[in-house]
């Protein structure tokens, strides 16, 4: 993999981690030995790939009762890995994630709906590096007795957040769009 800071697509996902909520809607408590969230992206023409290793994530979700349904995401920035030493390096720093001024990413839904059979999207606001912006979470979601399992992905700009200062605030050596998909597995908590 190539040696020069990389955009970490994990911020952004931002991805979905975590749904927290109202009245009729069920509580579910991670497994965070069987749940990801990652991010890839291209540095100088190849994709490197990613993953945060601490987020928290709650959901609580009946897809009977979308209604009472909000998804709420807390990223610790500094966790964020490559397996690329240098890039890890760069990410927690002033060009990237900043984390000295902005430690954590946050996402918090206002409105899920099903889009079709176990299709779904949760559309929200993500807060990253001190910028808050409308992001989409597009998601399939199972649920068997007391087993919960979501699978999602969503694109993102990291320009638009300010990831990537200085000569790296165009695609010319990492590219401006970021992946984020998650894969979360959970038990009823109730």
């Amino acid at each position: 993999m190539n040696h020069f800071p990389s955009w970490p697509t994990a911020a952004f996902m931002i991805a979905f981690v975590s749904i927290g909520t109202q009245a009729e809607a069920a509580d579910w408590q991670i497994d965070t030995a069987k749940s990801s969230l990652g991010f890839s992206g291209i540095q100088t023409g190849k994709t490197f790939e990613g993953h945060f290793a601490r987020y928290n994530a709650i959901i609580s979700l009946d897809p009977d009762h979308l209604e009472a349904a909000h998804v709420v995401v807390d990223i610790d920035l500094d966790s964020a890995e490559t397996g690329d030493r240098q890039r890890d390096t760069a990410l927690p720093g002033h060009d990237w994630f900043d984390v000295a001024q902005y430690p954590r990413a946050t996402f918090s839904s206002t409105d899920i709906h099903r889009k079709d059979g176990n299709a779904y999207e949760a559309v929200g606001t993500l807060n990253l590096r001190g910028v808050s912006r409308p992001v989409t979470l597009s998601f399939t979601l199972s649920v068997e007795g007391t087993k919960m399992h979501v699978q999602g992905h969503t694109r993102l700009l990291r320009s638009v957040f300010g990831i990537g200062q200085g000569p790296w605030t165009t695609g010319q050596w990492v590219a401006l769009e970021v992946d984020v998909n998650f894969d979360i597995t959970g038990n009823n908590a109730r």
